[in-house]
């Protein structure tokens, strides 16, 4: 099990690398990362980890872009940790 910090929010999380980030914060009830549709296309839990290390399932590219991606941003239903880690929320900017 890992330490999972959310920047900004005082609470912190335990989750296991067969888990994803959001599945984890789920279950100990605990709201700091947006939920949306659990399966890495809409892109409301998108994250930009800013330490530790992880292993990640398909995100959509509409989200999360190869450059993005190469900058530390992922959908928390999409990655599982392989470290303790911090991440910190991406507001999801709202077409008008």
């Amino acid at each position: 099990m890992f330490q999972i910090q959310v920047l900004g929010d005082s609470r912190e999380f335990r989750c296991g690398e067969n888990t994803s980030l959001l599945s984890a914060m789920a279950k100990v009830g605990i709201n700091c990362i947006p939920v949306g549709c659990r399966s890495g296309g809409c892109g409301v839990c998108k994250v930009r980890v800013l330490s530790g290390t992880f292993t990640a399932k398909v995100m959509s590219r509409k989200q999360v872009s190869v450059a993005e991606e190469a900058n530390g941003m992922a959908l928390a239903c999409r990655i599982f940790p392989k470290s303790s880690m911090v991440v910190e929320v991406v507001e999801k900017k709202l077409k008008k």
